[in-house]
């Protein structure tokens, strides 16, 4: 009798540790998908047009099933040749995930990444929220190669996230829940029963949280953070507070898609896997293979339709009146630029006009962000950085992809977080 409970038992955990989708998932019209096809493609066609080495590109391409397997090979050796001794903890579980997915050894990776969690100090509380969103990546790709290992490492990681009053991000939130949810699903026999209960527990602070930021349209925060969002809210065990319209939700994003608002390949990849049926839980179970459908040609999907050739304008702000720094200034100026055109294009003709408006750029998983106006550059130990805001809204785009509207203000501030 006691082997067969054992049988019993092992066979329950076993369907808990492949199960990745819970009931409140949906999926996209048969009709719609040439829309999901033509963003995958442009998300794929990135790799060769940017030497930056994003591993969510490739996790999304293996998860959907990659069209172009050359740009699949050429950013799998990239993650390959990459040097792992500068990567942050998020940074690295990414290119373990990555490299898991394309069905890679990542022994090296992981060893590294074990030792950084399992000397991970956690912030006090109040700190910058966004310091949970590296571990909550690390954990996640943990929990997939050992997840025994995992166990204490991640019991610390809920029992802090839920003694910290600050409000996390909706993505910090949604990570935080897949990772917890892989470690649920994933809790050897015989192992404590309170790990299910203190993830449980965990689970249940996280996915009600995400769920107050469902607004009217099903929209989960901002159209860039419902990607993940819908990832987690679609697997993991606990129910949320207020239930989720999963079909309301895909409704309006493929809205968004029809509207040009997914052109970020970064963005693209956070979406594309809840598109195509995925979730991150899933990067273990990806087959690897040449036996992924045909391309789609251009011809196969729609695009957004463009926008006029007209001219607009737009008032550009740059203010920096924080104490402590040099050089403090409130400048405004007005450039014309053609419509359609992306705000990092106004930058560079209000630099053009005027030498007090000039800026540099950094290149980052979500393109090109502004890292200095005036030679006064962001600083992460001091938690400064260079805040895009269109009127008094935080712009939720970064300047290479963000398109202003004819007369509308757009102002880069300096900020302390």
């Amino acid at each position: 009798m006691a082997w067969i409970t054992f049988c019993l038992l092992y066979v329950f955990w076993a369907m808990a540790g492949t199960s990745t989708r819970a009931q409140s998932s949906c999926s996209v019209p048969p009709e719609e998908q040439p829309w999901i096809d033509g963003l995958q493609v442009l998300m794929e066609t990135s790799v060769a047009k940017s030497n930056f080495v994003n591993p969510s590109i490739l996790i999304a391409m293996n998860l959907a099933g990659p069209y172009n397997l050359e740009a699949q090979k050429l950013l799998t050796n990239k993650l390959i040749a990459s040097d792992n001794a500068d990567l942050t903890k998020g940074q690295l579980a990414l290119t373990i995930m990555a490299l898991t997915s394309s069905c890679r050894d990542t022994g090296s990776q992981v060893s590294i990444l074990q030792k950084k969690m399992e000397n991970w100090e956690p912030s006090s509380p109040g700190a910058d929220p966004s310091a949970f969103y590296g571990p909550s990546l690390a954990i996640l790709a943990l929990c997939q190669k050992n997840s025994e290992a995992t166990l204490p490492i991640a019991a610390l990681f809920a029992k802090t996230l839920m003694s910290d009053p600050s409000p996390f991000s909706v993505d910090t939130e949604a990570v935080a829940t897949l990772a917890l949810t892989c470690m649920y699903n994933r809790i050897p026999v015989g192992s404590e029963e309170n790990y299910r209960d203190l993830f449980g527990e965990a689970l249940k602070v996280l996915v009600d949280s995400i769920s107050l930021r469902i607004k009217s349209d099903g929209i989960i925060g901002d159209i860039y953070s419902t990607g993940l969002a819908m990832q987690a809210l679609s697997v993991t065990p606990e129910q949320p507070m207020k239930k989720w319209d999963c079909e309301k939700t895909m409704d309006t994003i493929l809205k968004e898609i029809k509207q040009g608002k997914f052109q970020n390949p970064m963005s693209i990849s956070q979406i594309l896997p809840t598109l195509k049926g995925k979730t991150y839980l899933d990067v273990p179970r990806v087959t690897c293979g040449p036996d992924h459908g045909v391309p789609p040609t251009v011809n196969d999907y729609p695009t957004p339709v463009p926008t006029s050739v007209s001219n607009i304008t737009v008032i550009y702000t740059i203010n920096n009146q924080l104490k402590g720094v040099d050089l403090t200034f409130h400048w405004t100026i007005e450039v014309s630029v053609k419509s359609g055109s992306v705000l990092l294009v106004v930058l560079e003709e209000a630099q053009r006009k005027d030498s007090k408006f000039k800026f540099e750029t950094k290149m980052t998983s979500w393109g090109l962000m502004i890292s200095s106006i005036n030679n006064i550059a962001e600083n992460a130990n001091q938690k400064t950085y260079w805040q895009l805001l269109s009127g008094k809204t935080p712009l939720n785009e970064g300047a290479a992809y963000y398109i202003p509207s004819n007369y509308e203000h757009i102002t880069a501030n300096f900020t302390q977080y």
